[in-house]
């Protein structure tokens, strides 16, 4: 004669745990995703300031422009180098610009024409370096001014 079977005891024991197991794995599968998500959240607050930066220099170098195209007759007189303490005609910009793009190298370069006709080619490069671990950047400008003639 059969003996009947007992209805599931070593089944049961042998699944003691799973539920455990399985709840251990998607709070690790979680935890990738949510250091995942910060990273990410850290790269875009990273990129957004170095835009902002950015904005802030084409901004600024379109200001000098305007105010060179307004000062013609002086234009020779807004020359200035990396480092070097800009000339009265362009000291309120350059303390603007260094207040809003903090560290910032301004170079302003000035080619006057000989001729008449020509225009006048205006290099405006701004540099600047958000972190110290951080690539350098720069923003130039090349323009031409047309002589007031």
């Amino acid at each position: 004669m059969m003996r009947p079977r007992p209805p599931f005891p070593m089944r049961a024991r042998a699944q003691q745990g799973i539920a455990m197991l399985e709840a251990l794995l998607a709070i690790v599968i979680l935890a990738i995703g949510v250091i995942g998500t910060v990273g990410l959240q850290a790269r875009s607050v990273s990129a957004l300031a170095d835009a902002g930066l950015r904005a802030e220099a084409a901004i600024a170098a379109n200001k000098l422009l305007g105010v060179m195209n307004t000062d013609i007759a002086n234009i020779g007189e807004y020359r200035v180098a990396a480092g070097a303490v800009p000339p009265a005609r362009l000291a309120a910009w350059h303390a603007e610009t260094a207040r809003l793009i903090p560290g910032a190298s301004i170079t302003v370069g000035v080619a006057v024409p000989v001729a008449a006709a020509m225009p006048t080619v205006v290099d405006i490069r701004i540099s600047w370096r958000r972190k110290a671990d951080t690539p350098e950047n720069t923003h130039q400008i090349v323009s031409y001014v047309a002589g007031a003639e």
